[in-house]
């Protein structure tokens, strides 16, 4: 780890044979881990297989579930070993993000960028205010709860939709995810906050994103497989659509050829929305609180449950 957030470290170190020997002797020695074995869901399926003593593994990520479904283990691993999540860690600046991607689509940031790189000065027109809009947040864990909170502080209408029935303060009305489209129709502007899952891979899709309002907002800090991408391009590419915020794509890095990259009412941030550098003290506050619940029998928070997988 070279500076705060540079999860992934050198990208050109490796270990020598032994280091590398000495590294699985050690992670096949612990009952816990801080954090997924060089963040690889392949190194985690050797672990967890090579490990019968493993009882716990703390992944960095608020979507760690991802890396745990992507390790492919049977139910017997799944069993013994429990997998706890950074879950509510990024909430503060994931949903500050999210209050940013709406504001942009309402001020019409990406027009503006391009004016200005243009040197142009064309005639005055009208923008949006957030406060006479109406905000679908889609996943209302604490992400979205924090992202609710904010636009309820500017002045939006907010609306939620979630997989399990909540009460949310300042969220004037929840639905499941399969009434989705429906109250897309009342939306200005959508906010994903949704993990990466089976269950929820593309369901923003295209009849969502035709439901939106003319000119909605997209906004996206949970996973990129969570919106159907060659529909929003489309979306973005006629109109209905009219700006698209995006800290996730479906595949990272974002392949050079995807549109995305070109299309004018397209924000792109490069997965780094979550970073601070307060983050890494918060998940290991968080693990350490795991730690002592692990120690004294008591649940572990945000454990990843078989339906998250």
């Amino acid at each position: 780890m070279r500076q705060p957030g540079d999860h992934g470290g050198d990208p050109a170190w490796r270990r020598t044979p032994e280091q590398q020997a000495r590294f699985d002797a050690l992670v096949d020695s612990a009952e816990a881990l801080y954090g997924i074995p060089d963040v690889s869901s392949q190194a985690l399926a050797r672990t967890v297989a090579a490990n019968p003593g493993l009882r716990w593994v703390q992944t960095m990520a608020a979507g760690g579930a991802a890396s745990v479904a992507a390790a492919d283990l049977d139910a017997d691993a799944l069993e013994r070993v429990t997998f706890t999540t950074s879950a509510g860690v990024h909430a503060g600046t994931l949903a500050e993000f999210a209050l940013f991607g709406v504001l942009a689509g309402a001020k019409t940031l990406p027009r503006l960028i391009a004016q200005q790189h243009a040197h142009e000065w064309p005639a005055r027109w009208f923008m949006g205010q957030v406060r006479e809009q109406t905000v679908l947040v889609v996943g209302l864990g604490a992400i979205g709860r924090e992202t609710a909170r904010l636009l309820r502080a500017v002045g939006a209408r907010v609306l939620g939709a979630n997989r399990s029935p909540v009460e949310v303060e300042g969220v004037e009305r929840v639905v499941g995810l399969d009434r989705l489209a429906d109250v897309a129709a009342d939306a200005d502007a959508v906010v994903v906050t949704l993990p990466g899952a089976a269950a929820t891979t593309g369901l923003v899709d295209a009849a969502v994103l035709a439901a939106l309002r003319p000119g909605a907002t997209v906004v996206n800090v949970g996973r990129g497989t969570v919106i159907d991408e060659d529909a929003l391009v489309a979306a973005l590419r006629d109109g209905s659509v009219g700006c698209a915020v995006l800290d996730v794509t479906a595949v990272e890095p974002l392949p050079g050829d995807s549109p995305l990259w070109d299309l004018p009412n397209v924000l792109l941030s490069p997965h780094t929305a979550a970073l601070s550098v307060e983050e890494d003290r918060r998940i290991a506050e968080l693990t350490a609180e795991n730690a002592r619940r692990l120690l004294d029998g008591e649940t572990l928070r945000n454990v990843v449950a078989p339906e998250d997988l």
